[in-house]
């Protein structure tokens, strides 16, 4: 069986840092991966984009822009998730949202926080195929475009 999830993401790089969440749950769990997450109802990509990483950081989006869309196949034990992801490099403000730390660390939330964390550190043992695509594109690999697949995906 698979299933389709489409998600929104920021990407927001300083040098060759990423800032990064680490996953509380979920197939990503225990790994690194972009804020972001799924649309509520009538609600934009920006708005998804913009309301997902104050949620999950504790920083608002100052600016955001190149929106590009890749995928990936995520084999996990019952099914296969084809995973879409819409990325928008952003800016963010300096001063992190003390009013929205409870929220952050919260059940309602994937997020355990935020941290910067080097590009070359990410691998398949410490990163979600988010990150993975991302490092991809740093990284100018060829292959960045074409369909990637994580056969038997190990959740930690």
């Amino acid at each position: 069986m698979i299933v389709n999830y489409f998600g929104v993401y920021g990407v927001c790089l300083r040098d060759d840092m990423v800032l990064c969440i680490k996953k509380a749950r979920g197939p990503y769990k225990n790994r690194y991966d972009l804020p972001g997450g799924s649309q509520k109802e009538y609600e934009g990509l920006t708005e998804t984009l913009i309301r997902e990483y104050l949620e999950e950081t504790g920083y608002n989006v100052k600016t955001y822009g190149n929106c590009r869309v890749y995928d990936v196949f995520v084999e996990e034990i019952n099914c296969t998730v084809h995973h879409i992801m819409a990325f928008y490099d952003v800016r963010i403000e300096q001063q992190y949202q003390k009013n929205v730390s409870s929220f952050v660390d919260s059940e309602r939330n994937d997020s355990k926080g935020a941290c910067w964390v080097s590009i070359g550190e990410l691998n398949i043992n410490n990163a979600s195929p988010l990150l993975l695509k991302l490092k991809q594109e740093v990284m100018n690999d060829s292959c960045l475009l074409e369909k990637t697949e994580y056969k038997s995906w190990k959740i930690l």
